[in-house]
């Protein structure tokens, strides 16, 4: 498998961990960050391949942490990741440009598929 460099976004440091070590697992070693603006930083340092963002944080949230990506950064598609489905969120994502959206808790087949698909649309 094609190395990808993914950036995964939470505030829950219990979901960073799980999902961080089952993508290692696959293959994929995710960088972590507990924020947007942490992970806005990493972004800047380093370009990655796909970004998994929750939409729920405290501070930035992931909606806004998204606009901010898409002016500095507008190739770099993003998986929303949410545990609190709402419409109006998932229609927001969308408009600001987010490649996914999925709902916590979401399998691990089902996001490494996405994580696949963003990353293989990010090297056209």
């Amino acid at each position: 498998m094609e190395t990808v460099d993914v950036l995964f976004v939470d505030d829950e440091s219990r979901i960073l961990e799980v999902y961080g070590k089952r993508l290692a697992w696959r293959g994929i070693p995710a960088r972590l960050a507990t924020s947007a603006k942490e992970a806005l930083a990493e972004i800047d340092a380093r370009e990655p391949d796909v970004v998994v963002l929750d939409v729920r944080m405290p501070g930035m949230d992931g909606l806004e942490a998204l606009a901010e990506i898409r002016k500095t950064h507008p190739k770099v598609p993003v998986i929303m990741l949410t545990g609190h489905s709402s419409e109006e969120s998932a229609t927001r994502g969308r408009e600001l440009g987010a490649f996914d959206y999925l709902i916590k808790p979401v399998a691990l087949e089902d996001l490494l598929e996405k994580i696949l698909q963003a990353a293989a649309l990010k090297r056209r």
